[in-house]
């Protein structure tokens, strides 16, 4: 029954090409959808840790309860050791570098006006190899050199119309509640990710910050991982370590709350394009099955003549169309991965997402799991498309079956 099926697929030169062609088309469209979606979520992804949040985050526990009412009361105060701790544990093959940061708020003065800012104080080496989703716009990084220089979101340095070598005058309260000002020369102009954050942000160095807030000590350790996917088991690895030390740590997940919502709305919408997909090969196959079976009722007339029962004519029809499905399916895979290799080769130019202006490229991420979904739609609608039709003609009476032949 096998062999016959397969021989029917190449003797029905006609319906089998347009029923591969249907197949083909479905399989290979989600899988250019699906890749095309991760490709988002991965480059959101990427674009957030690299511009603002590394992979994770170290704090004091409680800081995000009121870390930012009381930040003095939530400060790492022996940063350099914990750095060297956090390395030794995570190991060489998953560690990157790990740097310190202190959050502060104060007024930003030109000389003519000021602008409440919310500022970091970093380390310019190392904020420079983790930002690299950050575009320096004017001027240039900020470096380890720059002693009292500052780095200015483009909406600030738009707003206050400052540009690289003004000068300009940092007010913040120090941890006991004094006002304190120092003067810093504006060293470049970065954009980043998110316009909110570039219409606040100012980075100054971290002995800088240090300075005008009073403390030595830190509010954050940032963690960049050599790879995204060992997030959650560093995470994991280092959680029960840090909460001896009294410490939390959290990802980048975490601290970016809506790209889940943003995962969760492109997962929804992909679904219903499988699903949208699904219906179009199921109508397409079956479109191509009912002309196929139905143009061959007298053979499968003959058959029954000849002493096949209907349920063996049923289990043929079957047969052959989980064979086109099969064939289908994979070669849609084949022409799907070609195409994702050779879309992603030249990328597609994408507009700005919301709330930034920065535009990316596009590409087609090969996906394992979508491969699997891809190939398991080919199949199951070319089998759902034949269910009824072959159901119909394997009822057809003997008699009636034959006199199709003439």
């Amino acid at each position: 029954m096998f062999k016959l099926a397969l021989r029917n697929i190449f003797r029905q030169k006609m319906q089998t090409m347009m029923t591969l062609a249907a197949i083909i088309s479905g399989v290979a469209g989600i899988i250019l959808a699906g890749g095309w979606v991760n490709d988002i979520y991965v480059q959101l992804g990427e674009a957030l840790i690299h511009s603002q949040s590394g992979h994770l985050q170290v704090y004091r526990q409680g800081y995000f309860a009121s870390g930012t009412r009381s930040p003095e009361k939530y400060l790492i105060n022996d940063p350099d050791q914990l750095n060297r701790q956090i390395a030794e544990s995570i190991g060489v093959k998953k560690f990157y570098t790990s740097m310190s940061r202190l959050n502060f708020s104060g007024l930003l003065n030109n000389g003519r006006s000021d602008l409440p800012i919310i500022g970091e104080g970093v380390q310019p080496t190392k904020e420079a190899e983790l930002g690299s989703s950050v575009v320096i716009t004017a001027g240039r990084q900020l470096a380890d050199s720059d002693d009292f220089g500052i780095l200015l979101g483009q909406g600030v340095a738009k707003a206050l119309k400052l540009f690289p070598g003004d000068h300009i005058t940092l007010l913040a309260n120090t941890l006991d509640g004094a006002l304190n000002s120092l003067d810093f020369e504006v060293i470049g102009v970065f954009q980043s990710f998110s316009n909110d954050y570039d219409a606040r942000a100012v980075k100054i160095p971290l002995p800088a910050a240090q300075e005008l807030i009073g403390t030595p000590g830190v509010n954050a350790l940032v963690i960049l991982l050599q790879n995204t996917k060992d997030t959650d088991q560093v995470a994991e690895q280092l959680a029960s370590q840090l909460d001896a030390l009294g410490l939390e740590i959290k990802t980048w997940v975490e601290l970016n709350d809506f790209y889940e919502k943003t995962v969760e709305m492109y997962k929804g919408q992909f679904g219903v394009l499988q699903i949208i997909i699904l219906i179009m090969v199921l109508l397409s196959v079956a479109n191509s099955v009912n002309m196929s079976i139905f143009e061959r009722v007298g053979e499968f007339g003959t058959m029954m003549a000849l002493g096949n029962r209907s349920s063996q004519v049923f289990l043929l029809i079957m047969q052959e169309n989980l064979l086109l499905g099969l064939i289908g399916s994979g070669l849609g895979i084949g022409i799907g991965l070609s195409l994702a290799m050779g879309i992603s080769a030249i990328g597609i130019p994408m507009p700005p997402p919301p709330n930034a202006d920065l535009g990316y490229t596009a590409r087609i991420q090969v996906v394992p799991v979508v491969l699997l979904i891809a190939f398991g739609i080919g199949c199951i609608a070319t089998i759902l498309a034949a269910l009824l039709p072959a159901r119909q003609v394997s009822r057809v009476p003997v008699v009636e079956a034959l006199r199709q032949n003439f």
